[in-house]
This record gives structure tokens, C-alpha cells and sequence, in this order.
């Protein structure tokens, strides 16, 4: 069942004990954002028969970011974000870096790519229906339509706002920043957008699965000299590429807008490997005030730390693993081990604990 039906929506929201008994579990519900009022009625049933499994509930909409719905189901619900593939299963791989991270002696593997193959990676994306379409044309038509549809239709359900005529503007100028620490105020002045109602505009993009974003990592004793911004990223490179209309000619000629997507594409990458296998870290950056940076620091619930860089060249220098000696020497025996990430072909030692490693073994290493 879904919520798309106006004539299934309108009983839904008119009368939600009259929808259950029109269509009674096991259900599916799909844009169940649309029909806050199911969630109150919907307590009720599962109160009454605890059974799992009756309702299953898919939306375009976070709904632990609606506190109408989720506040209803505190405690009766388990939450699974479906992201965009990752590359590991585009690639029909399972994807276990980051375990592998953890896993002290593990192994990892990789069949390096070149940077055309990489940045034809970036382009395409993940979004299932857009990863594999063959022409550039029908998938830059896809992403129009899924941009206009979701910002149209699905803030507007989600807000009751009408006038969001901003949100588009707003969404390109964030595909431009990708990867930078979010300044809420400096975006403010450039859209023209007061500062209150950005803070909310930048909330429902999170709540829609369009940004992501990366907290700032610290420690208790040296939070003086860090930031404590939060990095921003689209939740996809397809997309990002598609609104700074970058094909992979463009990002091959382009550095900065390259290095700028290859963050973006481990930021997500690092993301969704974060929420299975065995050692489900927190994803983080770290940057201090003199901005010196890793770009990404997972801690697990034991407290031990991986850092991880990017580095968009095909070779390394002793140099792109300051960031990473600098973690290592604020948390000592906590650092497991450092990654520089780069688009060469080897393996490589450059300090104690500090490795790099060809961008591909992201999503082709598989679980320890």
C-alpha cells in the first residue's frame, strides 16, 4: 500500500483505525510520511498484539527526525536507512574495510583503478535506478526529476511550507561546498536566506536523505584546539555531479572539484560501512584551529580510533600523513591505525600504524 494513492492518504489521514481495518497487517505502507496520523493508531494495535513483523513502514523521510512519529513509536520500532548502493554492492562485493580496520592483522584487497575509472565511479553514483542507466542524458533526467520531486513534493509534506522556493539554490550551492565544515552564516548571506530558517531548510534536507552530515571528533582534555563544526556531504556523488554539472572529462580537468567529489564519494562510502558488520564505529573528522585535518576518524565502543585521509593524487608524500601522527600522538595507545586513501596502485608504509592504500580497497576488502 502506498501513500502515492490520494484515496488510501485522504482515509489514512481522516481515519486511521477505519485504514487498518480496510488493510490489516502484515502491511506495507509506503511514504508513510505522509500520514502522521496512522503512528498513534498504529501504537495502539501493536500494543494490543506485540507480534513483530506486522507493520512495515518505507518512506522518503527520516522518521526519527518527526517527532510525531517517532515519539509514538519509542521502543516498538527498529530503523534501517537505505542509502544508495555502495560501490562494494554495485560491484557485487561485501563490503568490509572498515572491519578490516579494526581487525588488526587483517588483509586487505583491491584491484586498482585509474582516476578515468574513479571519476566514471563518481558520475554515476549510486542511486540504483540512475547507477544503471547507460546514458549520461537519461541519467542527468533522472536526477532533474528526482531533485524537483522530492524538494516539491516531499519538503513540502513533511514541512507544510509553500514557499521553499529557496530550498533548490540552496541544495547547488551546498553540492558546491561538499566537504568543507558547514558555515551556517556565510550560507545564510550568500542565499539571502535568514539564519532561523536555514538552520531549518538545512534540517529537512537531512531529514530527506539529501545531506549528510560529519561531526567534529574531540577530546575532553584538548577541545580548545579543535573545531567543533560539523563537515557537510551529499548524500551521493551521482547527484553532486550532477548539480555542478561535472561529467568525467570535467572532473578529470578539475582538481579541486576531483579531490572535492573523492571526499565525498569515502564520506558515504565510510558511512554506510559504519552501520553493519562487527565494529559499527562513529564517523567523525577531526580539524584544529590551526587546520591541521583527518578528514575522517571512526572511534568504536571501545574507544580505539582509525584515521582516515584523502589524498586525490597517485602518489604519496611523507607529508599527507601529518594528520594522522597528530591523532595518533593526542590518543597514544587508542590509535589503531591510520589510512591514507590515494589513486595509485600499491600498498604502502609511511609511518608506524600509518598505511596507504589505493582507493579501492574501500569497497573490494572484504570482512576479516
Amino acid at each position: 500500500m502506498t501513500l502515492d494513492d490520494p484515496i488510501a492518504a485522504n482515509l489514512a489521514k481522516s481515519d486511521p483505525m477505519a485504514f487498518f481495518k480496510a488493510y490489516p497487517p502484515p502491511l506495507l505502507i509506503d511514504e508513510v510520511q505522509r500520514a502522521p496520523q496512522l503512528f498513534l493508531t498504529m501504537k495502539l494495535l501493536v500494543d494490543r498484539d506485540r507480534r513483530p513483523g506486522q507493520f512495515l513502514l518505507t518512506g522518503s523521510a527520516n522518521v526519527l527526525a518527526l517527532p510525531k512519529m517517532a515519539d509514538s513509536l519509542a521502543g516498538r520500532m527498529e530503523v534501517i536507512d537505505l542509502m544508495p548502493f555502495s560501490q562494494g554492492e554495485l560491484n557485487e562485493r561485501p563490503d568490509g574495510f572498515v572491519d578490516a580496520l579494526f581487525a588488526g592483522d587483517a588483509s586487505f584487497a583491491f584491484e586498482a583503478e585509474d582516476e578515468a575509472a574513479l571519476a566514471d565511479r563518481m558520475v554515476r553514483g549510486g542511486y540504483p535506478e540512475a547507477s544503471l542507466r547507460g546514458s549520461a542524458n537519461r541519467r542527468a533526467q533522472w536526477f532533474d526529476n528526482y531533485v524537483r520531486t522530492i524538494l516539491d513534493r516531499d519538503v513540502r509534506d513533511i514541512a507544510n511550507i509553500e514557499a521553499l522556493a529557496q530550498m533548490p539554490m540552496l541544495f547547488s550551492l551546498l553540492a558546491a561546498r561538499a566537504g568543507t565544515t558547514l558555515n551556517t552564516a556565510s550560507l545564510a548571506t550568500d542565499t539571502n536566506i535568514p539564519y532561523t530558517s536555514l538552520k531549518r531548510y538545512l534540517g529537512l534536507l537531512q531529514t530527506i536523505f539529501l545531506l549528510r552530515l560529519v561531526p567534529a571528533w574531540s577530546i575532553s582534555d584538548r577541545t580548545k584546539s579543535l573545531t567543533k563544526t560539523p563537515k557537510a556531504y551529499l548524500v551521493d556523488t551521482g547527484l553532486l555531479c550532477h548539480l555542478a554539472n561535472l561529467d568525467p572529462k570535467r572532473l578529470l580537468a578539475d582538481r579541486l572539484r576531483f579531490a572535492q567529489v573523492l571526499e565525498n564519494l569515502v564520506a558515504l562510502e565510510l558511512a554506510k560501512q559504519c552501520t553493519f558488520g562487527d565494529a559499527r564505529p562513529w564517523l567523525m573528522h577531526l580539524r584544529t584551529v590551526r587546520h591541521l585535518e583527518v578528514d575522517f576518524v571512526l572511534e568504536d565502543r571501545g574507544g580505539d580510533l582509525v584515521g582516515i585521509q584523502v589524498k586525490p593524487a597517485p602518489s604519496l608524500r611523507g607529508e599527507d600523513a601529518d594528520g594522522l601522527r597528530y591523532l595518533r600522538e593526542l590518543v597514544g595507545d587508542r590509535f589503531r591505525r591510520g589510512v591514507v586513501l590515494y589513486t595509485g596502485d600499491e600498498i604502502r608504509p609511511l609511518d608506524d600504524r600509518i598505511t596507504g592504500m589505493p582507493i579501492s580497497a574501500l569497497w573490494e576488502t572484504n570482512s576479516p
